[in-house]
């Protein structure tokens, strides 16, 4: 009988949200190019289960690039109007379309220049009747099996104000890196980090010229400790690098005369590199693709930019 129950919740909720993308019209893009065209926030409101959408949808706004607050609409008309300034606009979610105090704060918006997008589960009703963009959220029946608990209506809400929100991330060409700007904290800011956040620079690189002897190469690995070294040209430039695994072909193959030769005779030629503004993740990648534990850095010019190590990126809790 729960699982039942559950099945229908989910049957019904799901079948609501498929409904808004058959309703989608150009009130949808007119609703996006108004959000977009903010001067000032995208101020977000709701009263009761409708509110505690709202505040979800102006988090997701402000996270995605649209700057955005949450009002609540009677606190709004008991001093809170302030917050609404000349070049806002007001979203607005109501299932009812009718919700008192919702209506009593329109001609206080209205009065203050700010346009209206409404998400109203009613597209006759009042709200709907005074936004400059009603965006039509009804629902065939709420999922509760009493038909009262907001369930349907609010998810219906949610998954428009999320169309929203993507829309315009997509509409102002937000990146990745802009959202790590706005995510520095926690294990999403941490995913964000990119190669120069954690790569190791200036005298912590290890680095040897071609004609450095194997002896000083080895000296050069065991002070650096990243069990590898680059291997420059005078310029600076990568040739190539010397990790442990080639110390020990060598030694196989060579002994102790290994450390006759140069570091140029013993390096990897043509090393896997990655650059700066790479997302530490990609590093990351490249590193299990390739069976590595440490990646050169490169800048434009082919010279070395830094090392970032396996390590670096367990202290991310990444891996």
């Amino acid at each position: 009988m729960p699982r039942e129950i559950a099945k229908n919740v989910l049957e019904i909720e799901s079948r609501a949200i498929l409904d808004l993308r058959d309703r989608l019209d150009e009130s949808f893009d007119r609703a996006v190019e108004l959000l977009f065209g903010c001067a000032g926030r995208v101020v977000v409101t709701g009263m009761g289960k409708s509110g505690i959408i709202a505040q979800k949808v102006s988090a997701t706004l402000a996270s995605t690039g649209t700057p955005s607050i949450f009002l609540h609409p009677t606190e709004a008309i008991h001093g809170d109007l302030g917050r609404i300034v000349k070049g806002d606009v007001l979203v607005a979610l109501s299932a009812s379309g009718d919700t008192e105090e919702i209506l009593v704060l329109l001609p206080l918006v209205k009065r203050l220049g700010a346009p209206v997008v409404a998400l109203s589960g009613q597209p006759r009703s009042a709200l709907a009747a005074a936004a400059d963009v009603n965006l039509d959220v009804s629902i065939r029946q709420e999922a509760c099996p009493l038909g009262l608990a907001p369930t349907a209506s609010t998810t219906a809400a949610l998954a428009m104000g999320d169309a929203l929100a993507m829309a315009l991330l997509d509409r102002r060409g937000f990146t990745a890196e802009d959202f790590a700007v706005l995510h520095p904290g926690g294990r999403l800011g941490k995913k964000l980090l990119r190669v120069e956040d954690l790569m190791h620079v200036g005298d912590q690189i290890p680095r040897v010229e071609q004609t450095t002897p194997m002896k000083d190469v080895l000296f050069e690995m065991t002070r650096k400790r990243f069990g590898m070294t680059t291997v420059v040209d005078a310029a600076g430039r990568l040739r190539g690098v010397i990790s442990d695994g080639d110390l020990r072909r060598h030694l196989e193959r060579h002994g102790y005369a290994l450390f006759d030769k140069s570091a140029s005779e013993c390096m990897t030629p043509n090393p896997v590199v990655i650059g700066r503004r790479e997302l530490a993740t990609r590093a990351l990648d490249v590193m299990e693709t390739h069976k590595i534990t440490s990646l050169v850095v490169l800048d434009g010019a082919g010279g070395v930019d830094g090392v970032v190590h396996l390590h670096d990126l367990w202290k991310t809790e990444m891996v």
